[in-house]
């Protein structure tokens, strides 16, 4: 509208739906919006002027950048929280600060969720019960000669046979072998393999940090993660005209995560992204994305981002997605863990 004033920093943060607290150069909270009070359960009236420390102890306050996930915070008045945080300087006002909280997904490093645990003694009893009936089934259907019906039939039966075999992935409760590893020629050949088969009409960007140190990973599970994510990308964006998928990566200081009760937090400060332009998941199943058999399309199973949270927390490592940016995007972040 001509001539109507434009909102300020303090209106914005007022009206975003993340939980923020703006900090002065004390350490003093200045400001804290709707979403903040609405997380902590306290006014930003009751809130400003104490320190950070004070609402909530024993977090860190730190001059530089920092970020933790999944992190248990309790505020001063006994209100137990599971978020992840992060700070960060305003680049143009010397010391003071901005600190958001989201509120933690259902599963901890340690802990797999439970429709994961449910998938895995699924997944086993399945196999016991149904691929043996399978190959005689396709046997029988072999013998009886060459015909459309006989074709359909060992397709078919092909087909559930490979369902049961990705199924089976979530029984494997063995320890990955992890070895230091330079990530970006395993970029370069999930590219590669991208490009030359589902992806070879998308448009390809990379933003990559060249300085970026060895991961620990284990390299086949590493490109199976990629490949998964890159081709859910690739599908998600469907047949819209721009069709773009970015690569990144980065190196965050201060990134951990919970290694469980007890146990010092682990730091992951290895970002590898999968940007994608599309349209992201339905929101009614955003936060049951890693689930088994949860799937935004039709036809979907539900299991390779399952299997891709499943590999990256074998590796020690976390995956999240989000949608983010202006314009938006699908963003989905690997955090992993850096050679020694």
């Amino acid at each position: 509208m001509t001539g109507a004033a434009r909102p300020g920093p303090a209106e914005l943060v007022a009206a975003l739906p993340v939980a923020v607290l703006t900090l002065d150069p004390d350490g003093c909270i200045a400001q804290a919006n709707a979403a903040c009070e609405q997380l902590l359960n306290w006014s930003e009236r009751a809130m400003r002027g104490q320190s950070f420390t004070a609402v909530l102890p024993g977090q860190q306050r730190r001059a530089d950048d920092f970020a933790a996930f999944d992190a248990e915070v309790e505020t001063a008045r006994g209100l137990r929280l599971r978020v992840d945080i992060a700070g960060a300087e305003l680049p143009d006002r010397p010391g003071w600060r901005v600190v958001t909280l989201h509120p933690a997904g259902p599963r901890g490093f340690d802990r797999p969720a439970a429709g994961a645990r449910a998938a895995i003694g699924a997944a086993a009893m399945l196999a016991h019960e149904i691929k043996n009936p399978l190959s005689g089934i396709r046997g029988a259907a072999q013998l009886l000669g060459a015909g459309e019906l006989t074709t359909l039939i060992v397709n078919e039966v092909d087909r559930i046979a490979g369902l049961i075999d990705r199924m089976q992935d979530f029984t494997d409760a063995r320890a990955l072998p992890i070895a230091a590893e330079n990530i970006y020629p395993v970029l370069a050949h999930v590219r590669r393999v991208a490009a030359a088969g589902f992806a070879r009409h998308v448009r390809w960007e990379e933003r990559f940090d060249p300085s970026l140190p060895d991961a620990e990973v284990n390299r086949d599970a590493l490109v199976q993660v990629l490949l998964n994510l890159v081709k859910n990308a690739a599908e998600a964006l469907g047949p819209q005209a721009d069709r773009r998928i970015t690569l990144s990566t980065a190196y965050r200081h201060g990134m951990t995560v919970s290694a469980g009760p007890g146990r010092p937090r682990r730091a992951l400060p290895i970002e590898i992204a999968v940007i994608d332009n599309g349209p992201g998941a339905p929101a009614e199943i955003a936060d049951q994305l890693f689930d088994p058999f949860v799937s935004g399309r039709p036809e979907g199973q539900g299991l390779g981002l399952a299997l891709v949270d499943k590999l990256v927390r074998d590796m020690g490592g976390l995956v999240r997605y989000a949608r983010e940016g202006e314009p938006v995007v699908t963003v989905f972040r690997l955090l992993l863990p850096r050679a020694a």
